[in-house]
């Protein structure tokens, strides 16, 4: 077999198991719910050319599950995609972040070391590790988390780092700014604008908008993510970024413009969240050295956000609009 996809129904996760099977590849993916709702499961929207099954597994509550369908499998790649990943929501639980981000896949990379036909284990992780920077920076950044979601994931990537260098754990790290795209969840600033919108209510835009970001198109992430899987330096990290910066407002704007909405109708200013990073822009020379570039502009991706809104407007209406926490 090819490939597992731990954590297969985040948005990631679920966007690059269709990425694989448009491909051929055999690919399992695991989870702790049941396998997502159409909407939010990008490899149901088409005809695959690949295999596909679904294991529900809680990373924090049976590895030896998982351990048990690797040595069953026997993938060559493994991908994990399976995080606490909401930033502001971990101030109110932080010990939940630390329990999946840091302790699950410590665990995790001991049991790792020992599986003689993996070829590469690839660690899905965030640029959120820097804290707020200036101007672009590169792979060798200090880290300097400002969030409890960002010092489990600075954590997990430092253990991750110590079993490579002492057990030769083959490894790649990734770390992608600001994803979306078709099939997000509804509760992500480009999916939750469209929906307002198309709703006729108004969105909360926090601290007006003014944090500058760099969005990029999930179909260009996961290009990069097995690009780097199959002919990455093992042991590296890589940044998936566009170069293109927008302020939110302006990503705003950019939305409401394209569904024909005026702004200051459609949004409403408010306080911004509790240690919220101000920008942070990842140069991603040392993917484009590997032949990567990213070919999706932000005006195609979100006019294909917005058609697939529409596509699935009744069932995304009754879907959560905000984030449930599990623990």
């Amino acid at each position: 077999m090819s490939w597992l996809v731990i954590g297969s129904n985040s948005f990631s996760g679920a966007s690059f198991c269709g990425h694989l099977l448009k491909s051929g590849q055999e690919v399992v993916g695991t989870s702790r719910s049941d396998e997502t709702p159409l909407p939010f499961r990008p490899y149901g929207w088409k005809e695959m050319t690949g295999g596909f099954t679904f294991k529900k597994i809680d990373l924090n509550q049976d590895l030896d599950g998982l351990m048990s369908l690797i040595a069953e499998r026997k993938p060559r790649f493994i991908a994990n995609f399976a995080a606490q990943s909401m930033v502001g929501q971990s101030w109110d639980h932080p010990e939940d972040w630390m329990m999946t981000n840091v302790v699950a896949t410590t665990k995790l990379f001991e049991r790792l070391r020992h599986i003689d036909q993996l070829e590469r284990y690839v660690h899905i992780t965030t640029p959120e590790v820097y804290g707020s920077t200036e101007g672009w920076v590169d792979e060798d950044m200090a880290f300097n988390p400002s969030t409890p979601y960002a010092v489990s994931r600075a954590a997990g990537d430092m253990a991750l780092l110590a079993y490579h260098k002492n057990s030769q754990l083959p490894m790649i790290m990734t770390r992608a700014a600001n994803v979306y795209g078709p099939g997000q969840q509804l509760y992500r600033i480009i999916p939750r604008a469209v929906m307002t919108a198309l709703a006729g209510g108004k969105l909360k835009l926090q601290g007006g908008g003014v944090s500058e970001r760099s969005f990029i198109h999930i179909d260009d992430v996961s290009v990069a993510t097995q690009l780097v899987a199959e002919t990455g330096t093992d042991g590296a990290s890589y940044h998936i970024s566009t170069n293109y910066q927008v302020t939110i407002r302006a990503l705003v704007e950019m939305i409401l413009t394209e569904l024909g909405v005026n702004f200051e109708s459609a949004v409403e200013i408010v306080g911004d969240r509790r240690g919220k990073d101000q920008s942070y822009l990842l140069s991603s020379n040392r993917l484009r050295m590997l032949g990567w570039s990213d070919r999706i502009t932000l005006e195609e991706g979100l006019i294909q956000t917005i058609a697939w809104a529409r596509d699935y407007l009744e069932p995304l209406k009754a879907a959560p609009q905000y984030y449930i926490h599990k623990p």
